[in-house]
């Protein structure tokens, strides 16, 4: 399961050392290039608010291999695409369809031993991260190596791999929901309406991971300046040290079974602030943006970890809804992260990058600490 989580939400994020080859092959702005990254997520924010419900009421594995089916086909076609706009459609189809380590999450959670679930789903988060951050490194690497294409053609391939084992491997999964698939949708905002620990979840993830992706879409864009000279390979590499967040995970979750994932969602605010801090006053040096990095990472690594130990405490039967309403929020953050981290690039450079990710940090401090204070009786 950790495998498979790495390896699916890696297609999210090839796109982004590769926007400035993409923005070239096809003769558009660099801000052009950034809507691809930003529809890939808002892509994938769908998926979750659609199909992850069906985890509640659908054998899991079954659901799982259609959707990578999918995944394997839209791969295919993005890196055979002959122009812009069927790129960033099949970029949209491919967000919608990746949304299988959603459904994954909750199956561990269901899964896995009592008072334990905080470090199975570490354990499995890291998976998630790790593939995100070597994610970067595989297509700037394979990138400039070749070119962007090749890199979703590899893709495709690697998913093919993954469905095959998943065929073999993962056990099958009872329905867990009775009903039809159009209640189960009706049911989510009674879920945010009555659980104020998941509104509050899903708050912290849209600024914590908005915040991580301005600062990784907006990346190259720094690099690629005479201050670095450098291009899509350095970019890539440069996310190898956020490798030290992903391996922190399952310490993470450890901490949220003892602590309560309220206090390890805490750390991770204050740690994705100080990323900012540093970014704003050495991010012009290359040592200032490695140490923001790992520090980002980190940050954000505790955040979602924690948040979705607190989510999955919620209830059962409601695991693939409750993990639907944080995560889509959570990539909603991130899409419009892409979106104005590009766009504060392209108008303010590096210091207005620094400004929009310090606010989206501001407001997750403001959150956590004033709006949503601490409740004694249940810190989840």
């Amino acid at each position: 399961m950790t495998i498979a989580c790495g390896v699916c939400v890696a297609n999210l994020y090839y796109v982004q050392p590769l926007e400035s080859q993409i923005a070239r092959a096809f003769h558009v702005s660099q801000n052009s290039a950034g809507i691809a990254t930003m529809l890939t997520q808002i892509g994938y924010a769908c998926g979750i608010l659609f199909i992850v419900p069906l985890g509640d009421m659908c054998e899991r594995r079954s659901l799982i291999m259609r959707m990578l089916l999918v995944v394997i086909l839209a791969l295919v076609i993005i890196a055979f695409s002959p122009n812009y706009l069927i790129m960033v459609g099949f970029m949209f189809i491919l967000g919608i369809t990746t949304a299988v380590p959603q459904i994954i999450v909750p199956y561990a959670a269901h899964l896995s031993p009592p008072g334990q679930q905080g470090k199975v789903i570490g354990d499995v988060m890291s998976g998630l991260l790790v593939g995100i951050l070597l994610s970067r490194a595989f297509s700037g690497i394979v990138g400039a190596a070749f070119n962007w294409r090749v890199v979703y053609v590899l893709a495709a391939i690697m998913v093919g791999i993954l469905f095959i084992f998943i065929a073999r491997l993962f056990p099958s999964d009872r329905q867990i929901s009775e009903g039809t698939y159009t209640k189960l949708l009706k049911s989510i905002p009674k879920l945010v309406k009555t659980q104020v620990s998941l509104r509050e979840s899903a708050v912290n993830g849209f600024f914590m991971f908005g915040s991580f992706t301005i600062f990784w879409t907006s990346l190259i864009f720094l690099l690629e300046t005479p201050v670095y000279n450098m291009g899509t390979r350095e970019a890539g590499l440069l996310g190898l040290v956020g490798v030290v967040g992903a391996l922190a995970a399952p310490l993470i979750g450890k901490v949220a079974d003892e602590r309560g994932p309220r206090f390890s969602v805490g750390i991770g605010v204050l740690l994705s602030t100080l990323a900012y801090v540093c970014f704003s006053i050495f991010g012009y040096d290359i040592w200032g943006l490695i140490a923001g990095a790992i520090i980002l990472d980190l940050g954000n690594q505790c955040g979602q970890v924690s948040n979705q130990a607190r989510v999955q405490l919620l209830g059962d039967k409601m695991r693939s809804r409750n993990n639907t309403v944080f995560m889509f929020s959570y990539f909603m953050g991130g899409a419009v992260g892409s979106f104005l981290g590009t766009l504060c690039w392209q108008n303010f450079k590096w210091q207005g990058v620094c400004a929009i990710g310090i606010a989206f940090q501001a407001a997750a401090i403001i959150a956590h600490f004033i709006i949503y204070r601490p409740r004694k009786a249940l810190n989840v």
